[in-house]
C-alpha cells in the first residue's frame, strides 16, 4: 500500500474488474456496520480468490478508511490471502495441542503429498496449504481444514490420503 501511488493507477485486468465488488462497497458506506469492512473484504477475495495490493488500496478509498486500516485487518485475520492459492486452501493447524500431537509431523507428510512448500500453488492448481496458530479444534488435535470441512485425529498417512482422495475426485470428474 506504501507511498499512496497505486491509489492513482485504475484496476487492470478482467480479474480485478471492481463491479463485482460495487453492490458490497456501497452497502457498507451507507451503514455504521464495525463488521462491514471485513464483510467486504471477505466477498472481494470470494470474488478474486485474493486480495491483491491494488484492490486493497481501492477498497480503502471507496469506503473512507486508510488503506493502512485495511491492511491492517487483512494481516491481522488468517482467513485473508494476499497471494493467489490452489483451489482447495489448506490450512494445517500448529497450535500448542496440534503441536503437541504431531503438527510438525503431518506438515512433512502434506508437503510430501502436494509436492509444494507452504505458500506455494501445487502444479496442477488444486491446492496450497498454510500454517495457522489455532483452527479452535484441540479436541481433534491434530487438525487441518479443507475448505469448511474439518479433518480431526490426523496422521501423516491419513493426511496424505485425504488430499490424494481430493485430488482424485478433482481430476476424475
Amino acid at each position: 500500500m506504501g507511498c499512496g501511488c497505486a491509489e492513482r493507477r485504475e484496476l487492470s485486468g478482467p480479474a480485478l474488474d471492481t463491479a463485482l465488488l460495487e453492490p458490497y462497497l456501497a452497502e457498507y458506506k451507507d451503514s455504521e456496520a464495525k463488521g462491514g469492512l471485513i464483510a467486504i473484504l471477505q466477498k472481494a477475495q470470494d470474488i478474486y480468490g485474493y486480495l491483491p495490493e491494488e484492490l486493497l488500496t481501492y477498497i480503502a478509498r471507496r469506503v473512507g478508511v486508510k488503506p493502512a486500516k485495511v491492511m491492517g485487518v487483512v494481516t491481522f485475520y488468517t482467513q485473508f490471502r494476499l497471494k493467489p492459492a490452489g483451489k482447495h486452501l489448506v490450512l494445517l493447524c500448529q497450535g500448542t495441542a496440534c503441536h503437541v500431537n504431531g503438527s510438525a509431523e503431518i506438515e512433512g507428510a502434506v508437503r510430501d503429498a502436494l509436492g509444494a512448500e507452504e505458500g506455494e500453488i501445487t502444479g496442477n492448481g488444486l491446492f496450497t496449504y498454510t500454517n495457522v496458530a489455532c483452527l479452535g479444534c484441540c479436541s481433534l488435535s491434530p487438525v487441518m481444514m479443507i475448505g469448511d470441512k474439518t479433518y480431526g485425529g490426523l496422521t501423516k498417512d491419513k493426511a496424505a490420503a485425504i488430499l490424494k482422495d481430493i485430488e482424485r475426485e478433482e481430476t476424475s470428474g
